[in-house]
């Protein structure tokens, strides 16, 4: 789910497959939670930025990791977001630090 960081926008199949969801469930969460407003071109195409991926990567986690229903989701996005944030920071921070571990374990 890492996004690069040259890329100013990100085409939502792009988007899609960093997070292996459906383009469909990422246009029905652009509708759901307002958050998420990707910039569209002339053709109607949307373009997501940074910030886009970063909510995208907090719904993906309260929906997708924890469980939590939409309008839970909604809810603790609205009232506690910076929570969200630095959980999901957290988790991501001891995912690297596994994989750190588990690579130096494979070189002993």
């Amino acid at each position: 789910m890492d996004s690069d960081p040259s890329k100013l926008y990100y085409t939502i199949g792009e988007v899609s497959r960093m997070f292996d969801v459906n383009t469909s469930l990422i246009r029905f969460w652009e509708k759901e939670f307002d958050i998420l407003k990707p910039k569209k071109n002339k053709k109607g195409n949307r373009l997501f930025r940074k910030q886009d991926i970063d909510n995208l990567k907090l719904i993906y986690h309260l929906v997708k990791v924890r469980g939590f229903t939409l309008d839970g989701a909604k809810k603790k996005l609205r009232e506690n977001k910076e929570e969200t944030v630095n959980q999901l920071q957290m988790v991501d921070s001891l995912k690297k630090i596994r994989s750190f571990l588990i690579g130096l374990k494979e070189e002993l």
